[in-house]
């Protein structure tokens, strides 16, 4: 295997109190499968305190988030990739239906109705309050640089490759 931009750092088993000198031989799948699992626990936690999952809303979001009011089948389509089992965002369709926090319009479109907005409202502003727990003592700066750095290594081995090429 040839590596990638003349590196030679070699890979270390995964260890949580590695010393900052040797963080550049962690394996990066470890440290961000463990970064995906405390922040989507620390939000699921704090939307549990309110009586909502993440999916629900991700389920809000995409309602309202359209040029168009989308249909379940559309909703479905596109989050069932983010849910933990292909039958999870229909099954939040129908609680959020059930709780008149969305309305199924003649044509089969789903709509926000004041109290699914109202709910979506309150639910982004949990999302920013636990964003800026996760981002504390964390630049905006140091935030973006480490995400370009994520999507590369994704177009690393996703992609072509090739360096200079936008995502």
């Amino acid at each position: 295997m040839e590596l990638l931009s003349g590196s030679t750092t070699d890979q270390a088993p995964a260890n949580p109190a590695a010393s900052d000198d040797m963080l550049a031989t962690q394996p990066v799948g470890y440290w961000c499968g463990l970064t995906q699992a405390a922040v989507t626990r620390h939000l699921r936690d704090a939307m549990a305190k309110v009586d909502v999952t993440q999916p629900q809303y991700w389920v809000l979001n995409r309602v309202n988030g359209g040029a168009a009011a989308p249909s379940r089948e559309e909703v479905v389509a596109q989050l069932t990739h983010l849910a933990d089992g292909p039958h999870q965002i229909a099954r939040v369709v129908d609680q959020l239906l059930h709780r008149e926090c969305l309305r199924i319009d003649d044509g089969q479109q789903l709509h926000l109705t004041d109290a699914g907005e109202a709910a979506r409202v309150r639910l982004r502003e949990l999302a920013t309050e636990v964003r800026a727990v996760v981002h504390q003592g964390i630049s905006d700066e140091e935030y973006v640089a480490a995400l370009k750095v994520l999507r590369r290594m994704v177009a690393n081995v996703d992609g072509d490759g090739a360096p200079g090429i936008p995502l």
